[in-house]
């Protein structure tokens, strides 16, 4: 028997049916013939930029290990120190 049936027999309503989770992008496609949209370039630039800040704040955290808290912590000597 059918969920439909079923239902119908036990005297239950129809089921509803799902709402999508994600609404659907209206935006306009950016060229016709490529399938995305402004939306979903803004989205990326914002992703890329914070992605480029923790890679910035990465380097500077590496550069500074390497410069100062190694030499210190004697893991390491410069080569441009005497």
């Amino acid at each position: 028997m059918g969920e439909a049936r079923r239902r119908a027999a036990q005297g239950l309503p129809p089921r509803q049916p799902k709402k999508d989770a994600k609404p659907v992008d209206e935006s306009p496609r950016i060229v016709s013939w490529f399938p995305l949209t402004r939306n979903q370039t803004q989205q990326f630039m914002a992703v890329t930029t914070k992605g480029a800040w923790f890679g910035i704040g990465a380097m500077v955290l590496l550069w500074i290990t390497v410069r100062f808290i190694g030499p210190m912590a004697g893991w390491w000597t410069l080569a441009d120190t005497p």
